[in-house]
């Protein structure tokens, strides 16, 4: 029997302890539902995914622990092809470094504290109805074992698992993404966020250089059938030594893995689950930014799952992918131009008019503006100091 203790009989159980995982589970564990919580790694802090960047509108809407936070970063620069620059600043604090790490430790702690079950070294291996929930078939080191629940969510990432166990829908477009990260390196002038489009070194995306004093993010994502990321990467931080001082860099964690740009998924809820975070498409197909949409479509889990729960026999129809769909078609547009844009003095010249006084506004507003992730509800929130209601209100990260 794994961690989880005599009880195998749960109100819901969540795959994946990510973000959106985390938030989830803990979120409706204070609210008194008895809640399993697993994951297939041993430790969450280590071999993180998510790139962390947290935009301001997270920041406003999200009380974010100051202490998972990097410095504020107020400019960005960026690069055509031949690396003309465009310097772009903001009077706002845009963009914070997340200590993703240290973020989910804390997260972690307190879904334990709120008296979440918890499983590490998890994989599911299966879910099978049973009456109006699921028997749900998991292994621990190697260790059959069995819990029924309720409902099921899946927080486990672009490849879901749990999305094919419960017949609902899955990623199938996505890029392939490379980051690392780096302490030493000094910083000369104001934090900056630099952006690199080159068809040559990431088709169908961009690379990225990130220094907010503390840490520097050096990584690059594209179309995976275009390009050897890992190979990319190493040339990007070749050109990057010329840039920065790199005598006393030291990597101290690489990142790497698949990040959706579908847009939210059609069908991501049934009456015996729904998914959230990454496995659900909850990713702007524009910017590939995830955490601004994890933490809204996890919002709108919790308070979906909440009325099901207490028998609102309407609450899924809530949370429906092909009504949020809607809401990315501008975005999917985007996606599908960038996917296909492959010449590089096609993509200089459009760097060219961006440069451009009356084409500036258009840069302003995809690096500064409010539409990373669209609302899925109506805005709320999280404050810190307050008990989680079922609109959500309350969820303190």
């Amino acid at each position: 029997m794994p961690s989880t203790g005599p009880t195998t009989r749960f109100d819901v159980a969540v795959v994946g302890a990510g973000l959106s995982g985390l938030a989830c589970a803990r979120a409706l564990c204070r609210e008194g539902l008895d809640v399993l919580l697993v994951d297939r790694k041993e430790d969450i802090s280590r071999a993180v995914h998510t790139t962390g960047i947290f935009v301001r509108r997270t920041l406003e809407d999200f009380d974010l622990p100051g202490d998972c936070l990097g410095p504020p970063i107020r400019d960005v620069v960026l690069h055509s092809p031949a690396r003309r620059p465009l310097h772009l600043s903001s009077g706002r604090d845009e963009f914070r470094l997340g200590r993703i790490g240290k973020l989910y430790d804390r997260l972690l702690l307190d879904c334990l504290n709120a008296g979440v079950r918890w499983s590490p070294a998890t994989r599911l291996t299966g879910i099978e109805p049973d009456g109006a929930g699921s028997r749900v078939h998991l292994s621990t080191r190697g260790r059959a074992w069995m819990a029924t629940s309720r409902c099921v969510v899946g927080a486990d990432g672009v490849s879901s698992a749990t999305a094919r166990a419960l017949g609902l829908s899955v990623n199938t477009r996505w890029i392939a993404a490379a980051e690392d990260v780096l302490h030493g390196i000094p910083l000369e002038g104001r934090p900056r966020f630099h952006c690199f489009l080159d068809p040559a070194l990431a088709p169908g995306y961009l690379a990225w250089i990130v220094h907010d004093g503390e840490e520097v993010h050096l990584g690059l994502g594209g179309a995976p059938a275009r390009f050897d990321v890992l190979g990319s990467l190493e040339r990007f931080r070749s050109e990057a030594e010329g840039r920065l001082d790199f005598s006393r860099a030291r990597i101290v964690e690489r990142r790497g893995g698949a990040i959706p740009v579908g847009g939210v998924l059609p069908q991501i809820a049934n009456g015996r689950g729904l998914l959230v975070g990454d496995a659900a498409g909850a990713v702007s197909p524009l910017t590939a930014g995830g955490l601004d949409g994890s933490l809204r479509l996890t919002a709108l889990a919790v308070e979906t799952i909440l009325r099901r729960l207490r028998g609102d026999a309407d609450a899924l129809r809530t949370y429906d992918g092909r009504a949020l769909r809607k809401k990315f078609r501008f975005r999917l547009l985007m996606r599908l131009a960038m996917d296909r844009v492959r010449s590089r003095p096609l993509i200089e010249l459009g760097c060219f008019l961006l440069r451009s006084t009356p084409l500036q506004a258009v840069a302003r507003q995809i690096f500064f503006g409010e539409g990373s992730f669209p609302d899925v509800r109506e805005r709320v929130r999280w404050r810190a100091g307050t008990s989680p209601a079922p609109t959500a209100r309350g969820m303190e990260l």
